[in-house]
């Protein structure tokens, strides 16, 4: 990823509305082999996937337990809560 493209990501996440990780659950069907997909539960009740996969995504704390309840409470940006409400 360039750095002009990261740096835009970084702009476009401080302007999303934040939310206290809540917990963490796994998702999707699992092949042998393949490190599982987690999810984390946000406090506004959305749900975002979280990946470690080096170099792109690297979150070495997402695959031990320790390293997921560390996590509990801090803020992510929810894209979810930044949409207009449907009727």
């Amino acid at each position: 990823m360039d750095k002009l493209f990261a740096a835009h990501l970084r702009q476009l996440n401080r302007q999303l509305p934040k939310q206290a990780i809540v917990g963490f659950r796994k998702e999707g069907s699992f092949q042998p082999g393949q490190a599982p997909h987690w999810v984390a539960e946000l406090k506004c009740g959305h749900l975002q996937l979280i990946r470690h996969q080096p170099p792109l995504f690297n979150r070495p704390w997402l695959i031990t337990q320790v390293g997921r309840a560390a996590m509990l409470g801090c803020l992510l940006a929810c894209k979810q809560c930044a949409r207009p409400k449907s009727n």
